[in-house]
């Protein structure tokens, strides 16, 4: 069903413009009279009576049986949002990262130093997500890792030292 052509043409017109000529874009003009309440000493109470609300210069334009705009509407309570944290791990695991790249250095033990790494890794992502338990359990097994694998590391320059001591390229025979 297609729309009729008049009800096409209605909704393809564009707004129509008001003439605001007739309004007055500048101020009212300046009194010597105050419409403010004169000054007492504190403590008097005041005697006279205040200014009604400002009407501004569209007065009289919405007249009708509210002449306040809000009068029909409810009021409704809103109770704030509240966000709830962690407030921060009570007790941080450390994750030995720095221990690890070390031990991944300086010791000759690949097989140990690179799941050392990766643990220290995962002690970390456990720590930022608040499972202690598994940051934990992660943080003991790098720690154990990189204690082996120092261990390692330590044995075997000691004994290259040796080695190189007792058989070195200097011996003439």
């Amino acid at each position: 069903m297609e729309p009729k052509k008049e009800e096409v043409e209605m909704h393809h017109q564009p707004p129509q413009i008001q003439d605001y000529s007739a309004v007055s874009k500048s101020p009212p003009p300046y009194t010597s009279q105050s419409n403010y309440p004169q000054a007492q000493p504190y403590g008097t109470p005041y005697q006279g009576s205040y200014p009604g609300p400002y009407q501004g210069p569209h007065q009289g334009l919405h007249q009708g049986p509210h002449q306040d705009p809000y009068a029909d509407q409810r009021i409704f309570t809103v109770q704030p949002t509240v966000y709830v944290s962690n407030g921060g791990q009570a007790s941080y695991s450390s994750d030995n990262l720095s221990y690890s790249i070390f031990t991944l250095l300086c010791c000759f033990c690949l097989p140990l130093t690179i799941p050392a790494v990766v643990c220290s890794c995962t002690t970390r992502d456990a720590n930022l997500a608040g499972n202690r338990e598994e940051a934990m359990r992660s943080s003991r097994t790098t720690f154990i890792l990189n204690n082996v694998a120092l261990g390692f590391g330590i044995t075997t320059y000691i004994v290259l030292i040796v080695t190189l001591v007792l058989y070195g390229p200097w011996e003439l025979d």
